[in-house]
């Protein structure tokens, strides 16, 4: 049974990747991270996120962390890179 979500995180990697017209294998390519672990990045599922890989996505993506991550309830605020 899957884990009750117990953060407000939320991850707008989707968006940016669709944005910038490319694909977690792509992006996976880039920073040396596996699919399975954007994949759980992506969708909300993952534990944690180091500071290299995140600097290491935004470099990628030339984005910002704030334009990575949001919190839930703040999402209006979000604008895209």
């Amino acid at each position: 049974m899957p884990e009750p979500t117990d953060h407000r995180i939320v991850v707008y990697l989707d968006e940016i990747l669709a944005d910038r017209g490319m694909t977690l294998v792509e992006l996976s390519a880039k920073v040396g991270v596996t699919v399975a672990n954007l994949s759980n990045l992506k969708n909300g599922h993952a534990r944690a996120l180091r500071f290299t890989t995140l600097t290491a996505i935004c470099d990628a993506v030339d984005c910002s962390p704030g334009d990575l991550l949001g919190l839930d309830g703040r999402a209006a605020a979000h604008r895209r890179a």
